[in-house]
């Protein structure tokens, strides 16, 4: 999986991993921050949620034409880490509740800048490499390696914005329960029933027995405050990260110095003048045609797809048990699901007939290793485990990690046997897959009472439903992933006219952000729809976007072989 590709692709793997780990600890626990510290609803907070992912992916549209036009990939990249420290630190800062809400935004219009100078300059880059005919075959792996790069950050994320924020809670003698950010909000605001009240007063003495109903303000906005701070230290995490991604990107650029060049620089430099490459007007406009179409399509996939941050989160906090059995909580420990596999993974290098007798012998040695930790670790259990919402987003990422060589395997077997589907083809196809992903949630959904029955808040005891609904979601709609998003950026790479090739990948964003503001629509509809119909929308969208692309498939294959 590893061979046959140059040195800088692993720069800017371990560049990205370090970024996107910071970018998904934030992420992990963005709507629930806003709607505890300033009482939100789920629409409103998946409004700033959208527009906030909008502008995070339309940025790179003017991020790559700066690189293309002035400053070439490097340089913007490196000035894409610097302000993205920057935004995450305003972020970080601690403020009371209800307060600064303009730092807030601030914060998140540099964090987006920020993304933009360093995102699709940081993929231009990796696409350079593959431009090289000794490398070129390569390309769609080298994108399924560098996406992984991204999951295996994003993996570790939420693991690491709960335990900064429950070790912030339990200095101030809490813990967390995901019903007391709405009750709080609500009896501040005089919203609650005399019955809400009376169900809130023993939820609160459950953090401090000596709550009363006169002192139940005060534990509000205490109980508010701290969660908040918990939140604003968990978004610091993301400034070490940063810093790490910037000793990487700096100290390394040996490894991809050779292809920091946009066209425009070689066009300038006599040594490289003989490897631009010029298209016909004809040429450019029908790989521009190709690249518009692709657009379009990725727009409802991502749609669906960051709704892991807006609804399925809200789903994931009012629909889902909070708490899960001793075995079942090897899912939700980071700690113990990871020496799970890579016990498994040494267990795969002991069996594999072409491992070496050395590789045998570290295979049984991992597997021994971490398959005690694994036992280690689950020992610890206790008969009930609680977890928060956002610890199921380190499914997505997970899956990623342990899918990818898999998927990568079943394409490199179907290339040998000259079946390999083109990139639009995989897309296709994940598209479908996503669907089915999103059916899933269908069927968990049809006894439910939508979210405007329960007036927004975490459903009755009776009511929850087992989290392996999400789980299931989750891993379809990551090998739904796997099928699109490389590929997509790969195809993009390869098409795109070598003198717009920021433009491009910035583009590829852009209809990722047109994406990401859909997110906005669906959370609208949480309080509007049952759910089954909430997700029912989802899968059309994604079912009547598979059939557009098969309908002008023989053009973007055209393009790509132009």
């Amino acid at each position: 999986m590893f061979k046959n590709h140059p040195k800088g692709l692993f720069i800017a793997f371990f560049t990205n991993m370090g970024e996107r780990f910071g970018y998904y600890t934030m992420i992990a626990i963005f709507v629930l921050f806003i709607q505890a510290k300033y009482g939100l609803d789920q629409s409103a907070a998946g409004q700033v949620y959208a527009i906030f992912l909008a502008f995070v992916y339309f940025f790179p549209v003017l991020g790559g034409l700066l690189a293309d036009k002035v400053l070439g990939y490097g340089k913007t990249i490196s000035l894409g880490l610097v302000v993205m420290f920057l935004g995450y630190l305003l972020l970080a800062f601690p403020t009371q509740m209800g307060t600064n809400f303009g730092l807030i935004i601030a914060a998140l219009a540099v964090i987006a800048m920020g993304t933009g100078l360093f995102k699709g300059n940081l993929q231009a880059l990796v696409g350079s490499m593959y431009d090289d005919p000794k490398y070129s075959p390569f390309r769609d792996r080298a994108f399924n390696i560098f996406y992984m790069g991204i999951n295996i950050g994003a993996m570790f994320a939420p693991t690491a914005a709960e335990k900064v924020s429950n070790w912030i809670l339990s200095t101030s003698h809490y813990f967390y329960d995901a019903r007391i950010p709405a009750l709080a909000n609500g009896f501040l605001k005089s919203k609650l029933t005399e019955a809400e009240i009376g169900n809130y007063l023993p939820i609160a003495q459950a953090q401090d027995a000596s709550v009363t109903l006169d002192s139940l303000k005060q534990f509000s906005e205490n109980y508010i405050n701290v969660l908040s701070k918990s939140y604003h230290y968990a978004f610091g995490v993301a400034c070490i990260s940063l810093i790490i991604s910037m000793i990487i990107f700096w100290v390394f650029r040996k490894y991809y110095k050779s292809v920091d060049y946009t066209e425009k620089e070689k066009a300038k430099s006599a040594t490289l003048k003989s490897q631009v490459v010029e298209l016909t007007s004809h040429q450019i406009k029908e790989r521009f045609i190709a690249l518009g179409l692709v657009y379009v399509v990725v727009i409802f996939f991502w749609m669906s797809f960051h709704q892991n941050g807006a609804v399925m989160t809200y789903f994931a906090r009012d629909y889902t048990v909070p708490t899960v059995g001793k075995l079942n909580n090897l899912w939700f420990d980071f700690f113990g699901l990871l020496p799970i596999f890579l016990a498994c993974l040494g267990l795969y290098f002991l069996i594999k007939k072409a491992s070496k007798p050395i590789t045998r012998l570290l295979g049984a040695a991992a597997f021994v290793v971490f398959a005690l930790l694994a036992y280690y670790r689950f020992t610890g259990y206790g008969e009930i485990n609680p977890f928060t919402p956002q610890k199921f987003q380190h499914f997505n990422p997970f899956f990623i990690v342990v899918l990818t060589p898999i998927i990568v395997a079943f394409f490199s077997y179907l290339n040998k046997k000259g079946k390999e589907p083109s990139a639009p083809r995989k897309i296709g196809v994940g598209m479908i897959i996503t669907a089915i992903g999103f059916s899933v949630l269908i069927i968990a959904s049809l006894k439910l009472a939508s979210p405007a029955e329960l007036g927004g808040k975490v459903a009755p005891e009776g009511m929850l439903v087992s989290t392996y609904w999400l789980i299931s979601t989750y891993f379809t709609l990551t090998i739904a992933e796997l099928f699109l998003s490389p590929m997509g950026i790969s195809f993009v790479s390869k098409v795109a006219p070598p003198k717009y090739k920021g433009l491009m990948q910035g583009l590829w964003f852009a209809a990722t952000a047109a994406g990401n503001y859909l997110v906005s629509v669906i959370a609208i509809l949480w309080l509007k729809l049952p759910l089954w119909a909430l997700w029912s929308v989802l899968v059309g969208c994604c079912l009547l976007s598979a059939l557009f692309i098969f309908s002008v498939m023989k053009r973007l294959e055209r393009a790509a072989q132009s």
